[in-house]
């Protein structure tokens, strides 16, 4: 759980939450193939023999603001640097238009290419 305090009370916001919203960003992005598990997530994955629910996004608080990585699988033949840009930009406003959060920092994380 990701929370922060206002005059209202504590406002928390899960981890799947987080993934849903900002893997379904990322995905809208052209040039994304797919999102991929870091090893992190592939670690906690078999030691909780369960399907990996946040895929290939983390998300973690630091000074009150919000640092997410995100793994992902790019299509062959496109400019990797114009995507990276894209899903940060799109990340970035999806995030802190939907949840009120400040967004850090995003890393794009390419691990791996794919022919169309």
């Amino acid at each position: 759980m990701i929370g922060f305090e206002n005059t209202l009370g504590t406002v928390e916001i899960t981890q799947e939450y987080f993934a849903n919203l900002i893997g379904k960003a990322a995905s809208e992005c052209y040039g994304v193939a797919g999102m991929i598990n870091s090893p992190y997530q592939g670690i906690k994955a078999v030691l909780s023999n369960r399907d990996n629910i946040d895929k290939g996004v983390r998300v973690r608080t630091e000074d009150g603001k919000l640092l997410v990585d995100i793994h992902i699988a790019v299509t062959y033949g496109v400019n990797i640097a114009a995507i990276v840009k894209s899903i940060v930009h799109k990340v970035r406003y999806t995030v802190e238009e939907s949840t009120g959060f400040q967004v850090a920092k995003v890393n794009v994380f390419v691990d791996s290419m794919t022919a169309q």
